[in-house]
């Protein structure tokens, strides 16, 4: 078992940065591949990016892949998204999530994941 808590968000203008922090609670954080997804209202849960265990490995979104970055830092059991150049249209609410553990490879799809947090809300103004 493993507890999710996002940090972070906040209201935004266009071409600001923010970084997303995700706190996990749990002895086998470093066991599990983290990812983060966003839903804006009326869409899908929408995956962003996702790392491995040791954080060697990581995978984004075409979307989103020159302008947002994945870490982790497993002292700490965090995992960190840092969002640079923000558009209008990142406007969501962003969500962390774990997979089960002694799952370690990078997934990229909502059924991969079994943990997940209450979210935080991004906003970014025009």
């Amino acid at each position: 078992q493993v507890q999710l808590v996002e940090y972070g968000g906040g209201l935004v203008q266009a071409g600001d940065s923010l970084r997303l922090s995700c706190a996990a609670s749990g002895r086998t954080v470093s066991s599990r591949a983290m990812g983060w997804f966003r839903q804006a209202p009326g869409k899908e849960r929408e995956f962003l990016a996702a790392i491995s265990g040791g954080g060697d490995s990581t995978t984004y979104a075409d979307s989103v892949k020159d302008r947002f970055t994945i870490s982790r830092d497993n002292a700490k059991n965090t995992v960190y998204l840092q969002m640079n150049t923000l558009k209008p249209e990142d406007t969501a609410v962003y969500y962390c999530a774990a997979r089960r553990v002694g799952y370690s490879a990078v997934y990229s799809t909502v059924n991969g994941y079994a943990y997940w947090g209450q979210g935080t809300q991004v906003t970014v103004s025009s």
